[in-house]
């Protein structure tokens, strides 16, 4: 009983979504601890030593898609511990499909640990998503940038070998020649020339998903940095006497946005946000808008951040043993010639990391600075 059981939430993993599986599971974990003692259930401490646990398991030491040993970052809603070169790949899916935590560098809760044992770990995660994997089709350690992002798109996003593929049968040919039929039908009903219409609009908007689809797998990943936006000042008023704050950061085809703070002018967020850094590196592009209900957001200022010296400077100090407070390099704003800068901008090294925090200018927009503070994390890490 207890295996048709186990079999009936395979069943439902492949039906839904990976991210309304994971939520599934951390709702079903939460339930059956609603009347336990929940004293030490957010103990960061705790999480730790689960989570030790589970990277200690054989199958969990090597990473999930290329066998690189020793990954250090997790697919939460599928349970698979990954490489970091793996992980970019993850991103690159959208968080709706792959949501990626660092084992050492995010905080983890119980809840999180819990839905990712109940996942099974690497080995059931193959069993699941490689089950019909053809034979020399696993990709490598040392696989090309694009052999690694194919192989994770077929793997995840589209489910390719999960299912054995003579049962996924083409469409029959007398229900396609209907089919084709109808279509002819609508053509002529219509007329020539909005058939024409009709083709040319849909294959110019094929071509440029197929084009964002081919770009995004073609990029190598350098490392990844940790945007922790801190807080807004004196922002643009949107609504009646105040605004419903947001910030939007993008880094190529990636991008990530903060809560919401309603009508404030001076947002406190402290949130962090993470994405990959690609190569060639881009600037940071950070957006600020209005939260609005019944209409379109209103764009309240923005600003490019220019990371490459950060990222130098944490190539250069990789190895450093420095633990105390270092001043590395600092930006006038008086000098700043694009006008982006509120305040001097400083990296520094701060408990043996490479910090650099910022006071943006908001540009195209009457009023309004954010602070934030950046920080790059290598491949090596």
């Amino acid at each position: 009983m207890e295996r048709e059981g186990m079999e009936g939430n395979n069943l439902l993993h492949f039906l839904d979504t990976p991210s309304a599986h994971y939520r599934r599971t951390c709702d079903g974990f939460e339930a059956e601890n609603d009347g336990d003692d929940h004293s030490d259930a957010s103990d960061p401490a705790n999480a730790r030593e689960m989570l030790e646990c589970l990277l200690n398991q054989p199958a969990n030491k090597f990473c999930a898609d290329c066998g690189i040993p020793d990954p250090k970052w997790a697919a939460l809603p599928f349970g698979a511990f990954i490489c970091i070169k793996c992980s970019g790949t993850h991103r690159s899916l959208g968080v709706h499909i792959s949501k990626v935590i660092s084992v050492n560098l995010d905080e983890w809760t119980d809840e999180e640990v819990n839905c990712l044992a109940e996942s099974g770990g690497n080995s059931v995660v193959n069993k699941r998503y490689e089950a019909f994997l053809p034979e020399n089709k696993k990709i490598k350690q040392d696989c090309s940038t694009e052999e690694r992002n194919d192989f994770i798109r077929r793997k995840y996003q589209f489910q390719q070998f999960v299912c054995d593929p003579q049962f996924s049968c083409p469409l029959p040919l007398n229900k396609r020649h209907a089919a084709d039929k109808h279509q002819q039908h609508n053509n002529n009903k219509h007329g020539f020339g909005h058939a024409f219409r009709n083709s040319w609009r849909k294959k110019d908007s094929d071509n440029k998903g197929l084009k964002k689809m081919s770009d995004v797998g073609m990029i190598e990943f350098v490392g990844l940095i940790k945007v922790n936006i801190v807080k807004g000042t004196d922002l643009a008023v949107r609504d009646v006497m105040s605004s419903d704050p947001y910030v939007m950061i993008n880094l190529g085809h990636q991008s990530m946005k903060t809560r919401v703070i309603k009508n404030t002018l001076n947002p406190v967020w402290n949130e962090r946000l993470m994405l990959s850094i690609p190569d060639p590196i881009p600037p940071l592009k950070l957006q600020v808008f209005d939260k609005d209900t019944f209409s379109s957001d209103d764009r309240m200022g923005e600003a490019d951040v220019d990371i490459r010296p950060l990222i130098a400077a944490t190539k250069e100090h990789e190895n450093s043993t420095i633990n105390e407070l270092t001043e590395l390099y600092r930006w006038s704003a008086s000098e700043d010639s694009n006008g982006v800068l509120a305040k001097d901008s400083v990296i520094s090294i701060v408990n043996g990391k490479v910090k650099q925090e910022i006071t943006l200018k908001l540009q195209n927009v009457e009023r309004g600075e954010v602070e934030i503070e950046i920080e790059c994390v290598p491949l090596s890490q």
